[in-house]
């Protein structure tokens, strides 16, 4: 299975003259920590006997029960290439544990591996996906403070010399082609500064250490060319927001279980059954795929952003696309979810309701194959189509009643998110904004 073993690791390292070594993990939030230490220190770390104090770490646990371990995934193991002037650093991404060796509850990278057991008691080996996330790119101020000032004026797929954010971003595809990732496309989206950057499938687990390894680059080669990298949701006002599509995929062996060559379609039972309980509970773990109040700017009509539950396999509007690629690339598009979602998260609740889906036979309701903006709401409600909530306040009250979601994330990251976001919400909700002062200081 693995690629690499304690001996290889030590062996590379030796061989690339490595100084440091990161231990990294991801918090509830989504935010990537580390823990780095001296290179001298590697076979502790390799012998699982790393410890550090979790209750330091926002939604990990109190402080009497504060003593974590962190355990390497020898596979994760990658030496940046950006670090090489100044004593090169190498990384692994690392599963938390309890001093007694097993799993943390509140650890996402673990939770999604106990969701992944689910989908193997169903008979089912392997959950890919394939993720489309977006940023911008701003230029940073004479401080090295971000600024709104984009750092060109291209549209979709433009080429230089509009696009000036061409070159960073060609250096950040390079950059991730030196450390392993395959990369399908590289393009400008659609609002001034916007860009996306898509590489190849894999299986759960490496997928969303994928993306946290790719915004890690981004951000870090973005600063080399002087620019500041967001995956805010909506940056600004007016222009496309930031999605992180997710083309998802369930394989029995080498078998695509999506695919089905005798249905119209050619979409199997499985892959609508799955569709189905997507559709079912996604009002319920938006929350958890759209986490900021920012998310909710986005998800507006009108600016290519899903904001309906419905599917189709030809327009672009609804929450799940089913594109064209039929056989072992036939894949469930989830269009919704924004790149400041923690992927391990966003990928426990998309496969629990889609499991939930094929247990309970779901069927989808039929596929809608117009463009749903320009419905009408009474146009809507005649073909059952509802709306995503508006909120983040109003998504996690819909969380709260949804248990397919919650079992998803388990009992410590539902109540240990939940917690972080309702203080989000109320301190947006007591903050006075410009917006208001603009609108009343002079009317009343």
């Amino acid at each position: 299975m693995g690629q690499y073993t304690k001996d290889n690791i030590k062996r590379l390292v030796q061989e690339q003259e490595v100084k440091f070594i990161r231990l990294q993990f991801t918090d509830i939030l989504g935010t990537i920590k580390n823990v780095e230490i001296p290179v001298s220190q590697l076979d502790k770390a390799l012998d699982n006997k790393m410890m550090f104090d979790g209750s330091s770490i926002e939604g990990f646990v109190r402080i009497e029960e504060s003593d974590m371990y962190l355990f390497p995934d020898l596979d994760t193991f990658m030496v940046f290439p950006w670090t090489a002037e100044k004593g090169k650093v190498a990384r692994f991404i690392c599963d938390i544990a309890r001093p007694d060796g097993t799993p943390f509850a509140g650890d996402p990278r673990s939770n999604l591996k106990r969701v992944l057991k689910e989908m193997e008691e169903l008979g089912f080996t392997d959950f890919n996906l394939g993720p489309e996330p977006e940023f911008f790119l701003f230029k940073l101020d004479e401080k090295g403070e971000p600024t709104l000032e984009v750092n060109d004026h291209g549209g979709y797929f433009d080429l230089a010399p509009t696009d000036l954010g061409e070159n960073c971003r060609r250096d950040i595809v390079l950059e991730l082609e030196e450390m392993g990732f395959e990369i399908e496309a590289s393009h400008h989206e659609v609002a001034p500064g916007q860009h996306e950057i898509d590489f190849k499938y894999a299986d759960a687990i490496s997928a969303c250490d994928n993306i946290q390894t790719f915004k890690l680059v981004v951000k870090t080669i973005a600063r080399k060319h002087g620019l500041h990298a967001t995956f805010m949701p909506k940056p600004l006002f007016g222009e496309a927001g930031s999605g992180m599509h997710f083309n998802v995929s369930l394989f029995k062996g080498k078998e695509n279980a999506f695919y089905d060559e005798s249905t119209e379609l050619g979409l199997s039972q499985t892959a609508m059954q799955f569709m189905a309980g997507v559709l079912e509970h996604v009002k319920g773990f938006t929350a958890v795929i759209n986490p900021t109040i920012n998310s909710y700017k986005r998800l507006v009509p009108g600016y290519e952003a899903p904001c309906y539950v419905a599917w189709s396999a030809q327009n672009r509007s609804p929450l799940i696309r089913i594109p064209s690629s039929r056989g072992v690339s036939t894949r469930v598009e989830v269009r919704s979810v924004d790149p400041s979602a923690n992927p391990y998260l966003a990928m426990a609740v998309i496969l629990e309701a889609g499991l939930e889906g094929i247990r309970q036979k779901m069927t989808p309701p039929p596929a809608i194959n117009r463009n749903i903006y320009v419905m009408n709401e009474t146009e809507r409600k005649a073909n059952g189509i509802d709306n995503l909530p508006s909120s983040l306040d109003d998504a996690l009250k819909l969380l709260a009643a949804d248990e397919v979601s919650k079992k998803a994330l388990g009992e410590h990251i539902y109540e240990n998110f939940k917690e972080a976001k309702e203080i989000e919400c109320e301190m947006f909700r007591t903050q006075v904004h410009q917006w208001e002062r603009d609108q009343y200081m002079k009317m009343y």
